[in-house]
């Protein structure tokens, strides 16, 4: 029994029009009749037809039509929080012209431990971020010579850059608190570096993550001396647990969180406390997601377009893989003010 694959060109001749016909069938790019479309179809389905061998377009075109995407954290971490799944909405999207798949990578351990980093045929990669580990992740990519675009990071004048304005917009939520009259504020900060410890920040220079050291600096030109306490990841429960750190011991009147689920723990952690939000405490967040859960309380913050970050990243990639000047971009976040900060207390 043979098991020869089906051609298009089996196809064609099973429904009676040509090969270039039944190609654009598949293909999608030109219109052709209902009729047609109907034939082709039928005589695929019964030959066991899927569609063109991607190996074979691999070979024509020299792309492997896949676009590597580089986590800062484990993919289940990521995928949790709503800002990292609306910007994977904007990256596909941008991507979909070129016909372009997603391969998803994260930046656990050493770039040499992770071959399909080093191996994967990729077109392109994009990396959020830009820790001592992606860093090296550029390195590897630059002597493939494999075209990437970083999203809230800095890897070189040669490489696009999509950014959020994050220090302005973490002062503008500072700037609100010291307008409530605050004073004795503190903050809940993302990951510091690639080990993810959690703890006070000491010295603000050790901090390798771009966004981290870029909040905490909007927060800082407002109230230079607040604690810092970073996370290992931003979640809920991160926040939770920071929470309860900072509201231990002298407890301030206001925390500032650098991502909406941090700020929901800690809205948590003020409930164990006793403490009434935002009569006894108040606190802001970052990203303007929709958090389950968090009712009656709708979050002062400072709200990013995600989608409109990953489409900038695609559209950068598309425009490097056809060989036109990729466009860097600065986002702007727009302050929310919900219900989860009023006056000092008393």
């Amino acid at each position: 029994m043979s098991t020869r694959r089906a051609t298009i060109s089996d196809v064609a001749r099973e429904a009676g029009v040509s090969a270039s016909t039944a190609s654009v069938v598949f293909s999608g790019k030109v219109s052709v009749s209902d009729t047609t479309r109907a034939k082709v179809m039928q005589a695929a389905e019964k030959l066991g037809y899927t569609g063109p061998d991607p190996r074979a377009a691999s070979l024509r075109t020299g792309r492997a039509g896949v676009v590597a995407v580089l986590f800062r954290e484990r993919l289940g971490s990521a995928f949790r929080d709503p800002a990292t799944a609306a910007m994977m909405d904007g990256l596909t999207d941008a991507l979909a012209p070129i016909g372009a798949g997603v391969l998803l990578l994260h930046d656990e351990g050493p770039v040499e431990s992770a071959p399909t980093l080093t191996s994967a045929p990729v077109d392109a990669a994009i990396l959020l971020g830009c820790n001592e580990i992606l860093q090296s992740s550029v390195d590897v990519l630059g002597r493939r010579g494999i075209p990437v675009v970083v999203i809230e990071g800095d890897a070189g004048p040669d490489v696009p850059q999509i950014l959020l304005d994050n220090v302005e917009a973490q002062r503008t939520a500072a700037e609100h608190l010291r307008s409530l009259g605050h004073e004795d504020v503190a903050l809940v900060t993302l990951t510091k570096d690639a080990t993810r410890p959690r703890g006070f920040i000491d010295d603000p220079a050790h901090i390798a993550v771009e966004v981290t050291r870029d909040r905490l600096r909007g927060a800082r030109q407002i109230y230079p001396d607040a604690p810092a306490y970073a996370v290992g990841a931003s979640s809920i429960d991160e926040g939770l647990a920071a929470g309860r750190v900072l509201l231990a011991g002298r407890r301030p009147t206001a925390i500032i969180a650098q991502s909406d689920l941090l700020a929901a723990g800690v809205i948590r952690a003020a409930g164990e406390a006793g403490l009434r939000v935002p009569e006894d405490l108040s606190v802001t967040g970052f990203d303007g997601i929709t958090v389950d859960g968090l009712a009656p309380y709708v979050l002062t913050t400072l709200v990013q377009d995600a989608i409109a970050k990953g489409r900038a990243a695609g559209e950068a990639v598309v425009a490097m893989l056809e060989g036109r000047e990729p466009a860097s971009l600065t986002l702007t976040c727009t302050f929310r003010r919900g219900n989860t900060t009023g006056p000092v207390p008393g």
